[in-house]
């Protein structure tokens, strides 16, 4: 739950060069594309970031955006098989709550999947508890409860 209208919740999220604000430092992650990015659906966007020291390029297209409602990204090109992210923000008494739904696969089959058990998830666990902490710092203690 974040203590905040939902047009500022929902305008912070989608502004991309807000992601920078919320990844961790560790994975050297930026925006490749050149600004300003208007968000809508059929924006395409490039990042570069570092996964344990290897350099990565990742697109995304925004392939459904409904302002201040929900918008969805997905993987045109990067690490995973699938990447499909889904962020939707609804109004409650308290603020707005904001709801991350990833779908995702691993390339390379059982390695993959391998992969996925002894690194991935802890990892993306560990980036997506980094963001709640982050948001809740630049909302100014009004993040996510």
């Amino acid at each position: 739950m974040i203590a905040r209208s939902k047009p500022e919740v929902f305008g912070f999220f989608a502004d991309a060069r807000n992601l920078e604000r919320i990844t961790p430092s560790t994975l050297h992650f930026h925006i490749l594309t050149p600004g300003p990015l208007v968000m809508q659906a059929g924006t395409l966007i490039d990042y570069e970031l570092r996964l344990h020291g290897v350099p990565v390029r990742w697109r995304t297209l925004i392939e459904e955006f409904v302002p201040d409602t929900y918008f969805v990204d997905v993987q045109v090109s990067g690490p995973y098989k699938v990447w499909r992210h889904r962020h939707a923000f609804e109004t409650t008494p308290l603020g707005t709550e904001m709801r991350d739904e990833v779908m995702y696969e691993m390339p390379f089959g059982l390695l993959g999947a391998a992969v996925h058990r002894l690194f991935v998830r802890a990892e993306l666990d560990r980036i997506f508890d980094h963001r709640n902490e982050s948001i809740r710092t630049f909302f100014g203690g009004a993040g996510i409860r």
